[in-house]
């Protein structure tokens, strides 16, 4: 198949990028162009000879169209957004205008080309907020209540995919992903922050770790095994919105130290806490039920928790060398 990915050089559109290749599938990409070209395709640099790229954006609906008529996919994903949470509220604007109005843009775009592509939106656990059901986990079922522009204009895009889906018919699926990580996550994301700034301190180039709320849990997954999630959700025959998560809770904390303990590192000595770095508005915790999930794929995670962080500390002690 032809199939096209906004976001494909961020971390799960590059992951993603590489299963589809693998699958034998033609892989289309749309980047938004930056001034500083050899760093916006570092993560797919490896694979860009085997990729249609186009530039464009999502806030800018002819440059769409443009991609979706060279392309002519028949799957489309879309990864694009302005994902970080705590951005999102320095730039509220410029987060629901790429974030939420951008996929009305892509579904109208698709709509307009042709409306039997069928399209995947990432949507996401911030959309819960703090809503969680008494038995501790946020379900399919659970009331979204969102607490960041990041999450409101997630839960925009969303309601908006199931909006063209029950008007137009269109095969739209929301995959409601929960936090995942890898050594491609940003280093102004919290886990490769942890664990490239732990690497350097261990290996002199650093002091301290700083960070905000180590109180906070999430249910933190390897964006390697949630991208087989979304195709999987894809080969469905019909669409639908499902959670994708382990079922597990760690908080900040935990993060801290289990990659202090495998650098054999001091909290006491490098890790201190400022009030800069936490968010005007929190979420406490996130745990999801993928059961629905699991139940019409099959799909499991196969990563754990500790194994991720082993590979992203991995990642950045040969970086450092």
């Amino acid at each position: 198949m032809d199939i096209l990915i906004t976001g494909i050089n961020g971390q799960d559109g590059s992951y993603l990028a590489e299963l589809l290749l693998g699958l034998g599938h033609n892989v289309h990409g749309i980047l938004r162009r930056n001034s500083q070209s050899e760093n916006q395709t570092s993560r797919i640099e490896h694979i860009r000879h085997k990729l249609q790229l186009y530039y464009g954006d999502l806030t800018d609906f002819a440059s769409l169209i443009t991609a979706l008529k060279k392309a002519e996919p028949q799957l489309v994903f879309n990864l694009a957004a302005q994902s970080h949470v705590k951005i999102s509220f320095e730039q509220p604007v410029y987060t629901m205008q790429a974030t939420g109005v951008g996929f009305l843009n892509l579904a109208e775009a698709v709509r307009i080309v042709n409306p039997g592509i069928k399209i995947f939106q990432a949507s996401s656990s911030e959309m819960f907020g703090n809503s969680i059901d008494a038995d501790g986990f946020q379900r399919e079922t659970t009331a979204f209540a969102p607490v960041s522009p990041y999450g409101i204009a997630k839960l925009m895009a969303h309601q908006t995919a199931i909006n063209y889906r029950d008007s137009y018919g269109m095969f739209v699926t929301c995959g409601i992903f929960f936090n995942h990580e890898s050594p491609r996550r940003g280093t102004n994301f919290l886990t490769n922050k942890v664990c490239k700034t732990a690497v350097e301190i261990a290996a002199g180039k650093a002091d301290q770790l700083v960070l905000g709320n180590l109180h906070s849990h999430r249910d933190w997954g390897y964006s390697k095994d949630y991208v087989k999630a979304m195709l999987a959700l894809m080969e469905l025959d019909k669409p639908t919105d499902a959670i994708c998560a382990t079922g597990l809770t760690h908080s900040v904390g935990d993060v801290v130290d289990h990659v202090f303990g495998r650098l054999k590192l001091s909290r006491e000595k490098h890790l201190r806490t400022d009030k800069k770095f936490e968010r005007p508005t929190e979420i406490m915790s996130l745990c999801g039920d993928s059961s629905k999930l699991r139940k019409l794929t099959g799909w499991k995670p196969e990563v754990t928790f500790e194994e991720m962080l082993d590979e992203m500390i991995a990642h950045w002690q040969k970086e450092l060398k």
